[in-house]
């Protein structure tokens, strides 16, 4: 895979596909309770990737082993990541304050990965960072919520850490893990591990033609495609680094919520925007072409 195309395509692609999910949680949310939606939504996608496993024969994992860490990868990952994000809109969290809570990823992995993957981290790329995260601030300043709810910022805080921590658990040992079959896996592990939170739901759901698009894009173009990207990203990149794309998915969000939403694009929105840009480009800044 050409440099181009893993520097710049996958990001972009990544980041489009990934804030577009928060509209069409949105949506999803409209018409379900939150883990009934979670619950069905990883059911799909873990169907999907079985059948490809199945029909195109991928290959498995061949100890019990390897198998347990993407079970553990993909609960940290897929599984808290979106239970403390679902949570914490259900307690009252608006999905801006959500958002810059999550953009802490980039700076939680990269000291995290210093300790863990002894990642070698300059001067230049915590500049970078701290930059990007002052970005996001000005991208969801606007959209902040007035009011909090310390049960809804404690599941906020457990989306960070699952998050933060199953990049880095990913990056150590399954780094090459098959996409297909260790997707599969991994959605299984999380519909299994949501199944507890129903109990503690009143569920319902709305079967329209709205709640449908929103299942099926967060089902094949996040959970499936979305995560794909960031899994080929980790793999061929410092994680450190990968996780600064993070600063760019309230930009995306911003920018679909305008064309399909009409929502309008406020000023501090911009300058946030070329502010997050500047401080990405710190971050990957590359000192020579190898």
């Amino acid at each position: 895979m050409s440099y181009y195309i893993k520097k710049s395509i996958l990001p972009f692609l990544f980041m489009f596909l990934y804030g577009s999910g928060f509209i069409f949680c949105e949506y999803g949310l409209h018409n379900s309770s939150p883990m009934a939606f979670l619950e069905v939504r990883f059911f799909i996608a873990f169907c999907i990737l079985l059948l490809i496993t199945i029909i195109f024969k991928m290959p498995i994992p061949k100890s019990k082993k390897e198998f347990l860490h993407i079970v553990i990868a993909g609960s940290l990952t897929v599984g808290t990541f979106s239970i403390g994000g679902f949570l914490s809109i259900s307690y009252g969290i608006s999905g801006a304050t959500n958002a810059l809570i999550i953009s802490l990823q980039p700076i939680v992995v990269t000291v995290l990965a210093m300790k863990l993957l002894n990642e070698d981290i300059n001067l230049r790329v915590w500049l970078g960072l701290i930059i990007g995260f002052v970005g996001v601030g000005f991208v969801v300043f606007s959209k902040l919520g007035t009011s909090f709810s310390s049960l809804g910022l404690f599941w906020s805080f457990i989306s960070l850490l699952g998050l933060s921590f199953g990049s880095l658990y990913q990056k150590k040992y399954c780094s090459h893990m098959n996409l297909y079959s260790g997707g599969a896996i991994q959605t299984l592990s999380s519909t299994i591990l949501v199944l507890p939170f129903l109990f503690f739901e009143d569920i319902h759901i709305n079967l329209n033609g709205e709640f449908i698009i929103a299942l099926l894009y967060m089902a094949i173009g996040v959970s499936i495609g979305a995560l794909s990207l960031l899994y080929i990203m980790i793999k061929n990149g410092e994680v450190s680094k990968v996780s600064s794309i993070f600063y760019l998915v309230p930009v995306s969000a911003a920018i679909v919520s305008y064309f399909l939403l009409g929502d309008k694009i406020e000023f501090s929105e911009i300058i946030g925007i070329i502010t997050i840009i500047i401080g990405i480009i710190l971050i990957n800044k590359r000192k020579g072409i190898k």
